[in-house]
């Protein structure tokens, strides 16, 4: 499948392809290329066989990826699309199998741990979506209410509410043509993620005569799902907060055969359940509810915690969002894209050329019982079942500017917790200080590092009195401090620790007691959301202000961690605060720099105080679409876009990163480098579930091809084809004539290696069916000659539908051709028959003409003339 690969300056990918399955081809196979390592340790988490890649410490994870069936949703999910999705899926898998086959290999932490690139299937980018985002809306958050609610009862729920230890968020804003400098909308934000190396984002375009996009897409996905610039119009989200997964407490039993039944609102019910190998035996269960991903039968108790996520239920992941969106020409496009997202569930922000703008919630939630929001439900209660799903919610005006960054706002409905108003309120006072905003104007926005949230501990410091005199030196120290999270700042850093040491000694309160030592009782992978020192740092404002805690223990834990920190030698933010990238082989010599920012700022950089000041999650990419001028847009990520140590492009644009600077979107071609590695391939596959992978190759004169094809040719079934009475060397000549033509293309069909079909291209202007009918730009003509059956495939049932399937989107998004022209001998039923069930148009008898050929005669003939509209 033909395509060209570009590169700018900070070698980030710009593809162009004649189609837009032979682009997801390409974007599959790039993807492979710079980031195979990656995407490989993505499959591997999906299967749950990542500890075999990286060692026992991920066993847990491993455990959790099996029990929660995360494969088998991803198939379900995949059996459930449309088939134009499900073949451009297809064909970026097919592009990233290729990629790992040619280039793959090139990381060298396959050599390290003695791995090698493996094979993808049709669903795996499935999986890998799923994998990702399993966590993203905190389902885990529930096991914490709920032991919350048990030990401190349900009014101290609200006590920790705030953006938890696994809940990811990001800023996004839309300032409108009128505010705009160059009268164009203009979109910017900020994604934060946990930072990974490599990110987990990719800066890529995609360029066909469909579309042209650039955006930031997630490795081993294809398209460009969360931020994108399509010209006319652009789009970026927000995680909305919602809750959309549930947790069910689940009574098991064993019956007499070894199976499992659980206790539902009907009574006892047989359960899913089988063993897992590789993993210590993991036995998966799955009752009506869900996935039983905490305890199980054997449990002393016979009781376990059951998963129910939309996914599963409804099999959709909202993929065939995904090419939708790169279509997409106005608001109203991007509008109905969504309309058929699943999850995560995101705020949505777009802007078009025609000055249209969309605000908006995209994305699955059930309607189920208040308090299935808040904690572990009973299975065995009716009134705790999912009931549909919410209808949409209205979408929101824009009034010249408009943003998300993860409060509570517009998806208020469908949520329990979600950031505190810091951000949101921060960017919009922020943008209200310019009457006009230009695409280079944003930096300002993305870097600022004021911390609203440090009003409640520092009005604590200010009642202070009777302090040592260090410590009421640090006490005006403070209250002089700009509140601003600068890297460069000592009162920054004395500030922090103040709040670690605060931190510390609140979760050491007597109330919160029974809140410690919750998380050996559950696997690890929740463990992080248990963890009591954690959710004190991140709900310190409501600690510090509610009435749960004694204002005297309160003011007397300010005053210790005052005193505490007054002995300390003076230090910047930015020793403390520095950047720990996650590996998925960690690298001890990984450079750790200096960062700006905090957990509540709009540069969202975040520790978690009193655990540790270095950050694990920000700003995993940055971005600024101007839609009047899309080559004014600008982009970054934190290290690069290739996941290849020691290339040029792994880490190059970090220190734009840590500056807050963006790199300029490059939309000139003619500013772009073709690269050397870019393959001109003379090959396509295509994978169909339940027959294999088909494979298209030139015809090879000099080759065995030709044995095969003097085989099929004097085959009776092969008359129509008209060569029953050549030899070998006959063959061999016209198709190696053919081969030195530009106009006249040969391929051998191959299904898993196997050969299955001669299929030839060429165009109609320099063929005799032109003189029959009107030649259109865009027409290719084709030619089949199927095989006999040969091996298991072959001779199924379905199968030459398959096989003129795959033909078809090779002229049409491989070739990137409009229409397909077909003339089969009038007298041969069975490919009108073929064709005619393909989709084809059957318009009419012709007679081409007799010609004479340098290496063969071609005598009249009747045909039946046909065409399939692109």
């Amino acid at each position: 499948m033909n395509f060209e690969v570009f590169r700018d300056a900070w070698g980030i990918p710009h593809l162009r392809a004649g189609g837009a399955s032979a682009l997801a081809y390409a974007q599959g196979y790039v993807t492979a290329a710079d980031r195979g390592w990656q995407i490989e340790v993505e499959r591997h988490r999906m299967l749950g066989t990542s500890a075999g890649l990286l060692g026992a410490g991920e066993a847990g994870w491993d455990a959790f990826a099996r029990r929660a069936r995360l494969a088998d949703t991803a198939r379900r999910c995949h059996d459930a699309l449309d088939p134009d999705t499900r073949a451009w899926v297809a064909a970026y898998v097919d592009g990233v199998n290729r990629g790992l086959r040619d280039q793959g290999g090139r990381a060298p932490e396959f050599a390290r741990t003695g791995g090698a690139p493996g094979r993808w299937e049709p669903w795996t980018p499935l999986g890998v979506w799923l994998s990702t985002h399993v966590l993203f809306a905190g389902f885990p958050g529930k096991l914490w209410r709920d032991e919350v609610v048990r030990r401190l009862g349900a009014d101290a729920v609200d006590l920790f509410a705030t953006d938890g230890p696994g809940t990811l968020g990001s800023n996004g804003w839309l300032v409108g043509a009128a505010r705009a400098a160059d009268g164009g909308a203009l979109i910017a934000g900020d994604p934060h993620r946990y930072i990974e190396d490599p990110g987990v984002y990719q800066q890529i375009r995609l360029a066909c005569p469909e579309f042209d996009v650039v955006g930031l897409a997630v490795p081993g996905v294809p398209g460009i799902g969360h931020f994108g610039h399509a010209g006319s119009v652009a789009w970026a989200i927000t995680n909305a907060m919602a809750d959309y997964q549930d947790l069910y407490r689940e009574r098991l039993r064993r019956t007499g055969d070894g199976g499992v039944e659980a206790l539902g609102p009907d009574g006892w019910r047989p359960a899913h359940a089988h063993r897992e190998d590789g993993v210590d035996g993991v036995e998966v269960v799955e009752t009506e509810r869900g996935v039983v991903v905490i305890g199980g039968p054997d449990e002393a108790d016979g009781e376990g915690i059951s998963l129910r996520q939309p996914a599963r239920v409804f099999g959709n992941l909202g993929f065939a969002t995904l090419p939708a969106l790169l279509r997409a020409r106005t608001v109203a496009d991007v509008d109905r894209a969504l309309e058929g997202w699943a999850e995560p569930v995101n705020v949505v922000l777009a802007a078009d050329t025609e000055g249209g703008t969309l605000h908006r919630v995209a994305g699955t939630v059930p309607l189920r019982d208040p308090e299935n929001r808040v904690r572990v439900v009973p299975a065995w209660e009716e009134r705790y079942a999912w009931r549909g799903v919410h209808a949409p919610l209205p979408r929101a005006e824009v009034d010249g500017v408009a943003v998300m960054a993860n409060e509570r706002s517009l998806a208020a409905p469908l949520g329990t917790e979600f950031a505190p108003p810091h951000r949101a309120r921060r960017i919009a006072e922020l943008l209200a200080e310019r009457e006009t905003w230009a695409a280079a104007d944003m930096a300002a926005v993305h870097t600022d590092t004021e911390l609203a949230s440090a009003r409640p501990l520092l009005g604590l410091v200010e009642r202070l009195d009777g302090l040592t005199p260090a410590g009421a030196v640090l006490r005006e120290s403070l209250l002089n401090w700009d509140r601003r999270m600068a890297a460069g700042s000592v009162r920054a850093a004395a500030y922090a620790r103040v709040r670690s040491a605060v931190v510390r000694r609140i979760a050491a309160h007597p109330s919160l007691a029974d809140l410690t030592g919750l998380a050996p009782a559950y696997p690890e992978v929740f463990r992080p959301w248990l963890a009591l020192v954690p959710r004190v740092a991140y709900g310190l404002e409501n600690l510090l202000t509610a009435a749960r805690l004694p204002y005297g223990d309160r003011l007397a834990a300010v005053r210790e961690a005052v005193e505490e920190v007054a002995g300390v030698p003076e230090t910047t933010w930015g020793e403390l605060h520095r950047l720990a990238a996650w590996q998925a082989l960690p690298d001890p010599g990984a450079e750790r720099p200096a960062l700006d920012g905090d957990h509540d700022c709009v540069l969202s950089t975040s520790s978690v105080p009193g655990i540790t000041d270095l950050a694990a999650r920000g700003p995993a990419a940055r971005y600024v679409w101007d839609l009047a001028r899309r080559e004014n847009s600008r982009w970054i990520v934190p290290h690069g876009a290739s996941g290849i140590p020691g290339t040029a492009h792994h880490r190059d644009q970090l220190p734009l990163w840590l500056r807050g600077e963006l790199a300029p979107v490059v939309t000139d071609f003619d500013r772009l480098t073709p690269t050397e590695e870019t393959p001109v391939l003379d090959v396509y596959e295509r994978t169909v579930d339940g027959f294999g992978t088909f494979r298209l190759t030139p015809v090879d004169p000099a080759g065995a091809d030709i044995d095969v094809l003097h085989g099929w040719v004097r085959d009776e079934r092969a008359t129509f084809w008209g060569m029953t009475g050549l030899g070998r060397d006959d063959v061999r000549d016209i198709y190696a004539h053919m081969a030195g033509l530009d106009t006249h293309h040969a391929f051998l069909v191959r299904l898993d290696g196997v050969p299955v079909a001669l299929f030839q291209t060429y165009e109609p202007e320099a063929d005799r069916v032109s003189e029959c009918y009107e030649v259109r730009d865009g027409d290719v003509g084709v030619h089949l000659l199927v095989g006999p059956p040969t091996g298991d495939a072959g001779g199924r049932r379905g199968f030459t539908a398959a096989l003129v399937g795959v033909l078809v989107a090779y002229a049409l998004d491989g070739l990137g051709r409009k229409r397909i022209v077909v003339e089969p001998d009038a007298r041969n039923d069975k490919a009108v028959a073929l064709f005619t069930r393909s989709g084809f148009e059957v318009v009419g008898e012709i007679v081409l003409p007799e010609v004479d050929l340098p290496e063969v005669h071609l005598p009249e003939k009747r045909a039946q003339l046909a065409f399939y509209q692109g």
